[in-house]
Order: C-alpha cells, then sequence, then structure tokens
C-alpha cells in the first residue's frame, strides 16, 4: 500500500495501459482521479477502484486546462491518454497532425503545467510519467504524426525534468513496445506486419497494460528517488536490435 493516502491524476484511464495503471494504483491505496473522454469507461473503472472521474476530450486545449485545474490538488501526475493514425507519409493531413499532436502532446503539457504550477505554488515535491512509445526512436512506416508526436513528448519530459526537478518535481518518460491494448489492435493488426516487430523482441511476447503499469508506479515512488529525465524503453530488449 506504498499509494495510501496519495492522489494521483491518470489519464486515458478508460482503457489499456491508463486503465491498468488506475486499476494498479487503487489496489495499491491511492485515489485515483481518472480523466478520459468516454464517459462509459470511467462509469465501470469508478464502480471497480472508486476513482473520481472528469470526462473531457484532450484534443480542445480549452477543456482540457479546465479539467486539469478540476483535477488538482494531487500528488501525482501519469500522462497516459494517446491516440494514433494510420497514414504514408506522403498522406498525412495537416488535420490528422495537429490532432495527434494535441492529445498526444499538448495535453500532456498543459496538464503538467497545472499540476506542477499547484506544487511548486505550496513548496512541494511530485513525480509525472509520461507514456510515451519506441515509436519515438524508430520510424515506423505510416506512423508519421504519432512517432513525431510521441518524439516531442520525449523532448518535453527532458525539458520538464531540467526545469521541474529543481523544485523536487522528477519527471519521467516511458517508452513501451507493443502493448496489447485496443488502440495497438489497430495499428498491429496485420499479422505479417506484428510478426516482424515481435521477431526484434527478444523476450518473444508483446507487453500486456499491466507490464507497464507496474513501471509507472516504480518511476512515481519515491523508490525512485534519483530517476529523473529519462526516456525509458519498456519493451522486452527491443531498442538492441
Amino acid at each position: 500500500m506504498e499509494f495510501q493516502g496519495k492522489s494521483v491524476v491518470v489519464t486515458g484511464a478508460g482503457k489499456g495501459i491508463g486503465r491498468a495503471t488506475a486499476k494498479l494504483l487503487a489496489e495499491r491505496g491511492a485515489q485515483v482521479v481518472a480523466v478520459t473522454r468516454t464517459k462509459e469507461d470511467l462509469d465501470s473503472l469508478e464502480s471497480e477502484t472508486g476513482c473520481r472521474s472528469i470526462v473531457v476530450d484532450l484534443a480542445d486545449a480549452v477543456a482540457t486546462r479546465e479539467a486539469a485545474r478540476a483535477a488538482i490538488p494531487a500528488d501525482y501526475l501519469v500522462n497516459c491518454a494517446g491516440t494514433t493514425a494510420l497514414d504514408p507519409f506522403l498522406d498525412v493531413s495537416s488535420e490528422t497532425f495537429d490532432l495527434i499532436y494535441a492529445v498526444n502532446t499538448r495535453a500532456p503539457m498543459i496538464l503538467a503545467q497545472e499540476y506542477a504550477r499547484d506544487r511548486v505554488r505550496r513548496g512541494l515535491p511530485g513525480a509525472i510519467v509520461n507514456v510515451s512509445s519506441v515509436s519515438s526512436f524508430i520510424g515506423f512506416t505510416d506512423h508519421a504524426a504519432y512517432c513525431a508526436s510521441k518524439g516531442a513528448l520525449d523532448a518535453l519530459t527532458r525539458v520538464m525534468a531540467n526545469e521541474l526537478g529543481r523544485y523536487g518535481i522528477r519527471v519521467n518518460a516511458i517508452n513501451p513496445t507493443v502493448t496489447l491494448t485496443p488502440m495497438a489492435a489497430k495499428a498491429w493488426s496485420d499479422a505479417d506486419k506484428s510478426a516482424r516487430m515481435l521477431s526484434r523482441i527478444p523476450v518473444g511476447r508483446f507487453a500486456d497494460p499491466e507490464d507497464v503499469a507496474e513501471v509507472i508506479l516504480y518511476l512515481l515512488s519515491d523508490r525512485a528517488s534519483m530517476l529523473n529525465g529519462l526516456a525509458m524503453p519498456v519493451d522486452g530488449g527491443f531498442m538492441i536490435n
């Protein structure tokens, strides 16, 4: 129960990694503030964990800032919400690019700004984990906007770690390989494509959401007190190949 008495904001908490993280935090004593755009997902999560929920479309910058302010004060922040689209580079529209950046990069910035301003104002330490992807390191076919958004999130994480670390707020990114979520099914449903990816993972499998959630909790905890500014692969060894 290492998070007993702590409050944690988790975006993208309705599905996948975010939901697994919210559930694991609740099991270990945290009061979770779950943020996502689908009310039905939050209703079921509330019934399972007793979390507080906020429905918001994170593509909307104004609504995102309002939701961030409603979510705080909190001890920790997990920016897990994300979206993707599959387009060859030559076909990516500016509208698609802007949407993916809005959710994957701008929304984490807004949430982190409001969270950190509150912590700094009250003179309290904290921790933020931004859920990125191995796509920030690799130029996957048909993932131009997604790869770019996650690379930008890693860069943003480094700046946040540098500036906020001076106030006792640690900021790290994690970079999972393919994780068995609904969004991953959309991107990796092609058997040939997924087989090539799987062949590069020495442990021989894709990640489960719970695998990633455990790392997130570790980075939030005091056990990771000297970890700041990382882009940490959670990839079964994918990046060594």
